[in-house]
């Protein structure tokens, strides 16, 4: 069955006037809300070819019809008027991404947490932002008896910190020696380069003072491995829960599978891409859709950006934001990187 202009109508104003209020559409909806000049039975006909399709379904017998996941996914790639950020909006969110400082965590962590308030939705982010960071500085600050306070500070402005609990107190000697001497060998080294030869060959540089010492150097490449691993974020995590329309059951189980969540936005290699979760297994909220873009840092993907919500989403809004956003760190992490080249 053929889709003509007049069904392409029908199916855009159904679904912009559901996602308004969330409501089945009828055929005087539609009448009232387009430009269509035809018969209310003209219009039911078309709904119900539209059915046929599996682009619209009847929720009850009595009322109007609402998108399936098919319908939205045509609505996207074909309807779909986007909404035009005003130079206001954009200056706004670039003055709020270089908040606190312009690092490349900095940026990112403030572009999670301004998109899901802008957006009120939840956002989630990965990066890969350990395999551009390099370590900056290490300290040891003793906390306590037989207790040390180790620090490990990148470029990117990430700063991990872990209690160690040694056999024996340290001498200010001792201590001397070891912040010198990570410092000498691991700043300027990027946080994937510390590896468990690595670290071997530098517990045999100690010398005398590997047994002593050894214990202090291990929890730096633990933390090394922290900086590795932990590069999932979440913010607006109950915007999910308060919506009402998925199951809190698969909401709190999808949230706690990093590992998948984290596999799922790298699919997004280039542009944006929306996932249904009835579409995907890994994604796996029932009437819920996902909104994924990649950000780069220069020539390389940095990570991604992902907006999680109902299927019913404001897509012509919500797209436009997410490509701002990522344009946006795109460019700030591409500068931060640069200008930490122009200075080595």
């Amino acid at each position: 069955m053929a889709l003509d202009d007049r069904k392409l109508l029908v199916l855009a104003t159904i679904v912009e006037e559901y996602i308004r209020s969330g409501e089945p559409v009828g055929s005087k909806t539609i009448l009232n809300s387009s430009k269509i000049n035809v018969s209310s039975a003209t219009v039911r006909n078309d709904m119900a070819a539209l059915e046929k399709m599996g682009l619209l379904e009847q929720p009850h017998t009595s009322a109007g019809r609402i998108p399936t996941y098919l319908g939205y996914r045509l609505y996207i790639e074909r309807l779909m008027r986007p909404y035009v950020l005003s130079a206001k909006e954009k200056h706004e969110i670039d003055e709020q991404l270089t908040r606190n400082g312009i690092t490349a965590e900095n940026v990112v962590d403030n572009a999670v947490q301004v998109l899901s308030d802008l957006t009120q939705l939840t956002v989630v982010n990965t990066n890969n932002m350990p395999h551009f960071s390099v370590i900056t500085r290490v300290e040891v600050i003793p906390a306590g008896r037989r207790l040390y306070a180790l620090l490990i500070i990148t470029s990117s402005g990430s700063i991990k910190n872990k209690i160690c609990r040694l056999e024996f107190d340290l001498t200010n000697e001792q201590l001397g020696f070891f912040a010198e001497f990570v410092n000498k060998n691991l700043k300027g080294i990027n946080i994937d380069e510390l590896t468990p030869a690595m670290l071997q060959n530098l517990a045999i540089a100690l010398g005398s003072y590997m047994i002593s010492l050894s214990p202090l150097l291990y929890a730096v490449y633990e933390l090394s491995e922290e900086f590795s691993h932990d590069n999932v974020n979440i913010r607006g995590e109950q915007r999910l829960l308060e919506a009402g329309s998925m199951d809190s059951v698969e909401i709190v189980r999808f949230l706690n599978e990093k590992q998948e969540l984290a596999r799922l936005l790298s699919e997004a290699f280039s542009g944006i891409k929306v996932i249904f979760g009835k579409e995907n297994e890994t994604f796996s909220i029932t009437n819920s859709s996902m909104v994924v873009s990649p950000y780069r840092i220069g020539e390389a993907q940095g990570g991604s950006l992902g907006i999680i919500g109902p299927l019913r989403l404001d897509y012509a809004k919500v797209i436009p934001y997410m490509q701002y956003f990522s344009d946006s760190v795109t460019k700030m992490l591409s500068d931060i990187l640069h200008e930490e080249h122009e200075t080595k």
